[in-house]
């Protein structure tokens, strides 16, 4: 009986440090200006070992109207319903660590579209963006919360 109790608790504690090694799931966008939630993001693993992100809710926010299209964005992007559009692409696991890196991530309020590298932080709960344009010390960060 032991034996089976401990084994039990080997491979729950194996399921939780691939779990928190892993971004794959639901997570909170939190606006990086103003700290308010922003959209729900879906991140999965795709078959080529990247991942893609995709809005599947836009958070109402009080006084704000959201807006439905992407406009200023460039192709593919250009007047693509925010809802449901791939904002994140190509990031790819850094030998087994919590850093991700190679993606892509567009901000579909202004169009801009930037270099993305993701640190998951040592619960897995929380990730850390840091989007740029060439240079990583002139972007912005965000920090997503898991919901799943």
């Amino acid at each position: 009986m032991f034996k089976k109790i401990l084994f039990s608790l080997c491979t729950f504690g194996l399921m939780n440090v691939a779990f928190a090694n892993d971004i794959a799931g639901t997570w909170q966008q939190i606006d990086d200006k103003t700290g308010a939630a922003k959209a729900i993001i879906s991140i999965h693993k795709e078959s080529n070992n990247t991942y893609t992100g995709k809005i599947i809710k836009i958070t109402p926010r009080p006084g704000y109207t959201p807006q439905k299209n992407c406009n200023k964005c460039p192709a593919p992007y250009t007047n693509q319903p925010i809802l449901g559009m791939e904002i994140v692409k190509g990031l790819k696991q850094i030998n087994n660590t919590n850093n991700y890196e190679k993606g892509r991530i567009i901000d579909p309020l202004s169009g801009k579209v930037y270099d993305a590298k993701v640190r998951l932080n040592s619960t897995g709960k929380r990730i850390s963006i840091r989007a740029s344009i060439g240079v990583s010390v002139l972007g912005r960060n965000q920090t997503w919360i898991r919901l799943d």
